[in-house]
């Protein structure tokens, strides 16, 4: 039940709340590669994920991905399918081995019709993550691939000096951008002595010339 008092949408239920709400949640784990749902498919449980990362993207014309959201555990997906349009509008994969808590569309209903602080916290979320595309979409249509890669670093990084477990691919379908574009830029931001590059992980060495960039 820890892990439900972790989540911020459940943040304000009581002790008996949480063990009521964890009667209807089942639990399954769920290899890498696993893609839940795709765009226009009609949803029926809301995830919630305890371990693990989940990818949300959409795939262009020429089947490239791009990075809509990377979910990290205690938070949920699939929210788009049960609620609103009553379809999913991105696909959702999971990029490690994850655990996954499921709640059915008529769980989910009687929850957020009982409990209207958890309909806030879902809102607010939602909410968060429609800034965060937009965002993205500001940055494509004004900003070059180098001052994006420099904002996205510090993004992920948080308060750390590093960004660790995304590979060039990766970085590249955050961005909307080929893999070996993501690695040329690196490759400049090293000449400049801002990063040093690793397996699966990039040492930011200068967080200041960073964020210099990603205002240009």
């Amino acid at each position: 039940m820890a892990y439900l008092s972790a989540m911020k949408i459940f943040q304000d239920l009581s002790q008996e709340e949480l063990k009521e709400l964890e009667r209807s949640i089942s639990m399954v784990s769920c290899p890498a590669g696993r893609v839940f749902y795709v765009p226009g498919e009609t949803g029926e449980v809301l995830f919630l994920l305890k371990k693990g990362r989940v990818q949300l993207y959409r795939l262009s014309p020429d089947g490239r991905k791009l990075t809509v959201k990377i979910l990290e555990p205690m938070t949920f997906f699939g929210e788009m399918g049960i609620l609103g349009q009553g379809m999913h509008d991105t696909f959702a994969e999971a990029m490690d081995d994850c655990l996954i808590c499921v709640m059915s569309r008529r769980d989910v209903q009687h929850l957020l019709l009982s409990k209207p602080t958890v309909a806030m916290r879902i809102c607010e979320e939602m909410a968060a993550r429609l800034m965060e595309r937009e965002r993205q979409l500001e940055e494509v249509v004004f900003k070059g691939v180098l001052p994006r890669l420099a904002g996205l670093l510090l993004r992920l990084a948080g308060e750390t000096d590093q960004v660790s477990g995304y590979s060039h691919q990766e970085l590249g379908e955050m961005l909307g951008v080929y893999r070996e574009t993501v690695t040329h830029a690196l490759d400049q931001l090293k000449a400049m002595g801002l990063v040093e590059i690793h397996r699966k992980r990039i040492k930011l060495l200068h967080r200041d010339k960073l964020a210099d960039i990603a205002k240009q």
